[in-house]
């Protein structure tokens, strides 16, 4: 009769939370890449054309990143004092940034030349962005309590608004029109201006505008509030939608990011970082969430995208065939081949012809070629390894009391062979797939080696590990037992 290999038991396992289809698209979002400036993060800005480099705004220094490689392709230093919000044009091929001086500077991305040079702000300037709609557009917004419309050929100021009485921290242009602009401010109010008049068209007062409340305003209703969400612990520093703008992400100084679904303004996901997010940004194709944090650490968290998604990207990059699409990388099929499956071809006869079948000798694992030479002691040993998982180890263990065999596999050792069955013991004790093993065996060893006690400390130290976590588990089994009608004893 041939040899039957141990039958490795498996145990029913606790059914885990599911996570919902949208918790797994954003859990894709992982191996994070940590790189450490000198200061702290305040502006991440992802170019609207590709390969969708990304700008890092730190101390006194813009850095272009490559979202392929992660690594830093440009540096613009060309700032006397702090640098405010680097922002690339949607062309990728400018741009711009303030700084603590109130020059507004507008930069080639890949000279780093200067080209404009706006200067009108008395005080730091904390966002610069170009208008979406207009490329010859810059808006400006600092604390001298002004929000400037450049026209960059002339060099000149469009607009100048003066509505606001306190600092100037956030602006933006509308997408749709450009000559709507939406500024937020330390006077606690937000406003939306119309280029055309330079008056203010809509004031909408905010409760908290620094704080832990993030607050959905409906501009059709006047300027209404319709949601007050705030489930943030401490101050939200930022906020990026996703390229369909179907969810939006937050940014808190409590270490989170949270994501929302724009539909039902629920949080669908959290992602927790090691430092206080100071700014935060999702790259257009999604395959890049960026995070600056306070302790000057920048975090990129990647997403392996589709083959649907990469032939598709792979497509367009040969039709612009532009030389910033193969710098950046997003051509990830030139030059490294294809791997065929390795699958071999059947074998083709005559229709008349015999085949005969030859059956596949299945190897023995090493613990089941031990077992088959009677060595117990051996296999037990060859079970007792780290990389062997616990179910294998306890279904050879159960092996070996049906043939009659543990007292000759456990006796004989010394304290080096007896730690790492006092190890399982220690780990497993109060799991309740191997519990009455676990007793079967710790009976045994006492009885065993009951008289040399004392006499190594490790297995002391093991020992009394075990016996405190069994006298920690007694409480609980008994009050299982009280619910049950029985008495324990």
């Amino acid at each position: 009769m041939d040899y039957q290999p141990v039958t490795v038991r498996r145990h029913a396992r606790p059914h885990a939370t599911k996570h919902s289809a949208e918790s797994r698209y954003w859990r894709q979002f992982k191996h994070p890449v940590f790189v450490k400036e000198y200061a702290p993060v305040t502006s991440i800005h992802f170019s609207p054309a590709k390969p969708h480099r990304y700008a890092v705004t730190a101390a006194t220094r813009v850095q272009i990143y490559a979202p392929r490689t992660q690594k830093v392709t440009k540096t613009i230093s060309r700032f006397k004092d702090v640098a405010r919000s680097g922002n690339i044009r949607s062309d990728g091929k400018l741009v711009v940034a303030g700084d603590d001086t109130g020059l507004v500077q507008i930069f080639d991305i890949n000279s780093r030349a200067i080209l404009r040079t706006l200067d009108s702000h008395k005080q730091p300037v904390h966002v610069t962005k170009f208008s979406p709609l207009s490329h010859t557009q810059v808006l400006s917004c600092s604390d001298d309590t002004t929000v400037k419309l450049w026209d960059m050929p002339s060099q000149v100021e469009a607009v100048t608004l003066t509505s606001h009485a306190d600092y100037v921290r956030s602006g933006e242009v509308s997408p749709c029109n450009p000559h709507l602009i939406l500024t937020g401010s330390y006077d606690g109010t937000m406003r939306l201006h119309d280029s055309r008049s330079g008056e203010c068209e809509m004031i909408m007062i905010a409760l908290s505008t620094a704080g832990p409340i993030l607050r959905v305003w409906d501009l059709n209703a006047g300027g209404r509030c319709i949601r007050a969400l705030s489930n943030h612990q401490k101050t939200v520093t930022s906020l990026a939608y996703d390229a369909n703008a179907g969810r939006l992400l937050t940014g808190s100084l409590d270490q989170m990011v949270k994501v929302y679904d724009i539909s039902t303004y629920k949080v669908v996901h959290t992602m927790r970082y090691p430092a206080s997010v100071l700014c935060l940004a999702i790259s257009p194709d999604e395959t890049h969430i960026a995070a600056g944090m306070s302790d000057g650490t920048l975090s990129v968290r990647r997403r392996q995208s589709k083959v649907s998604e990469t032939s598709m990207e792979y497509t367009t990059a040969l039709k612009t065939g532009t030389y910033e699409t193969f710098l950046g990388g997003t051509l990830p099929l030139v030059g490294q081949g294809r791997v065929k499956t390795k699958t071999k071809a059947k074998a083709v006869g005559d229709a008349g012809e015999l085949r005969v079948e030859s059956r596949r000798v299945k190897r023995l694992k090493q613990y089941d070629r031990f077992l088959k030479a009677f060595k117990y002691s051996a296999a037990l040993d060859a079970v007792l390894q780290k990389n062997v998982p616990p179910t294998t180890t306890f279904s050879l263990i159960q092996e070996l009391i049906h043939r009659d065999g543990l007292r000759s596999a456990m006796s004989g050792r010394d304290d080096v062979l007896l730690e790492p069955i006092l190890r399982l013991l220690v780990k497993h004790v109060t799991d309740p797939r191997f519990g009455d093993l676990v007793c079967d065996v710790a009976s045994l060893l006492i009885e065993l080696y009951s008289p040399v006690f004392g006499q190594s400390p490790l297995v002391d130290s093991l020992l009394l590990r075990l016996r405190k976590k069994v006298l920690a588990e007694n409480p609980a089994a008994e009050g299982i037992n009280k619910n049950e009608g029985r008495t324990y004893t």
